[in-house]
């Protein structure tokens, strides 16, 4: 196990360094100029010259990627250009908001999905399953934005029952001051990656039903219950444990877009903004951080695979 998680840090390490060099090459190569977007389309040729020449925009793009990659070591991720504040301070300000929204939303998502997924390998092929099915890959297709839009014109527009904003305070304390506020965020992120979850845990589900260890537990008389409950969900959700590490990036990905419609104010939506004005130093440290964040829970996903299934040994290989 020991050398198995050394090989996965190595591994690791590699796969975050590829993702600074792609993503600092296609940040730069987007259209468009930084100094155009901060400083205005107005902006006289000299002062546009002393902005490129401030953040070392006007020196070769290896050497930048030097920089930058000099400055994450020594855990400097710049200086926002619109901002003017530490990438970092804004990135710490807002990573509580985001394990609050992300972190409720998917543990909203598992407990419905579980329980659904082995509902419908019992009920396989019947009426109901087929309209759970319906309904999941409704969920699973529709976009993001078009579903959270959708919620804010029933919910809010129509009924007056949920606020259509996330809480407007800036503090963690009070944002969940204000739970009425979070429901549309939570409930959108939380839908949308249900499908999946379900999906993946249906499929399993129907796979351990058909092992020859129920049948004998049921021989034995074991109410249903108990099977269910004891024998078919521990093994059944070893997938969505794998599943849940390595799905974080499309989490995150819609977390993007349910902060900038429900004005949420989290890493994703500083990435919007960030986006919106060639903030290169806020897009390099988020997506550093997300890539960080995908890696260890893709680590902690197989950890915890050999911990609920006792039969996985990570060996050599």
């Amino acid at each position: 196990m020991t050398g198995y998680l050394l090989r996965r840090a190595g591994q690791s390490v590699a796969v975050v360094i590829g993702l600074m060099i792609v993503t600092f090459i296609m940040i730069h190569l987007v259209p468009g100029s930084a100094a155009r977007s901060v400083l205005g389309v107005r902006a006289t040729p000299g002062r546009i010259a002393i902005f490129d020449s401030t953040y070392g925009l006007n020196e070769p793009l290896y050497r930048q990627f030097l920089t930058y990659l000099d400055q994450v070591v020594h855990g400097n991720f710049g200086t926002s250009y619109l901002l003017q504040e530490p990438v970092s301070t804004l990135i710490a300000q807002r990573v509580p908001k985001d394990l609050v929204l992300v972190g409720i939303s998917t543990a909203l998502a598992l407990a419905i999905a579980l329980p659904m997924g082995i509902y419908q390998a019992v009920r396989r092929d019947r009426l109901d399953d087929h309209l759970l099915t319906g309904a999941s890959f409704t969920l699973y297709s529709m976009p993001d934005f078009f579903f959270a839009i959708v919620l804010i014109a029933i919910f809010s527009v129509q009924l007056h029952v949920f606020p259509p904003e996330a809480p407007s305070a800036t503090s963690l304390g009070g944002i969940l001051a204000d739970p009425r506020a979070l429901v549309l965020p939570v409930v959108t992120l939380a839908l949308v990656t249900l499908a999946s979850y379900s999906r993946y845990m249906r499929s399993s589900a129907i796979e351990v039903l058909a092992q020859d260890y129920i049948r004998v537990v049921r021989a034995k008389g074991v109410p249903e219950r108990l099977v269910l409950s004891r024998h078919v969900l521990r093994n059944a959700a070893l997938p969505v444990v794998t599943m849940v590490g390595l799905s974080f990036p499309n989490i995150i990905a819609g977390a993007v877009i349910a902060e900038e419609v429900f004005n949420y104010p989290g890493m994703g939506l500083l990435m919007y903004q960030a986006s919106t004005s060639h903030d290169f130093p806020i897009l390099l440290g988020c997506t550093l951080v997300i890539g960080v964040a995908t890696v260890v829970g893709s680590l902690a996903a197989d950890i915890s695979y050999a911990i609920l299934d006792p039969r996985v040994h990570y060996g050599r290989g």
